[in-house]
């Protein structure tokens, strides 16, 4: 009898440590939802990769996170009407150069992509965008960014 309480509360154990699980991601997802511009600011890399993901969700869009390392030069990666985006975030203090155009140039080939754009809370240098233009990059700036949430939130 002792074996079978053991493996039944191990059991509730685990369905509490899920249910707990699911109850904080689903949490920071609003956080995230809910943070403007301001708060992006203070978010890091990868919580910036994180927002834009739950924001591209909120849009109808499927997205894979790339890993960490060994990206090729893409952050994200969005499907949505039969298209593939690839994305390199530069969440930054200062402007955005060429190192994250020619990443994600790089990144679309690799992954098949059609789109490729660099999402920024900053503006990119004038060399990052006459790069952008002769490899067909998008670059969405501060006031872009600040559109794309405003967009998200309007969403129901």
């Amino acid at each position: 009898m002792k074996p079978f309480i053991v493996r039944a509360a191990a059991l509730v154990g685990d369905i509490a440590a899920l249910v707990f699980d699911t109850l904080k991601e689903e949490e920071s997802r609003k956080r995230l939802l809910d943070s403007g511009i301001i708060e992006v600011d203070e978010m890091t890399g990868k919580e910036f990769e994180e927002f834009l993901d739950v924001h591209f969700i909120k849009l109808g869009y499927s997205v894979t996170l790339t890993q960490d390392s060994q990206d090729y030069g893409a952050d994200l990666i969005l499907y949505k009407d039969g298209s593939k985006t690839v994305v390199q975030a530069k969440r930054s203090k200062n402007p955005v150069g060429i190192k994250a155009v020619q990443e994600v140039a790089g990144a679309v080939r690799h992954y098949k992509g059609n789109k490729a754009p660099v999402i920024t809370n900053n503006r990119f240098t004038e060399n990052a965008c006459k790069l952008a233009k002769s490899n067909e990059v998008e670059l969405w700036d501060r006031k872009k960014l600040i559109e794309f949430i405003l967009t998200a939130k309007s969403c129901k």
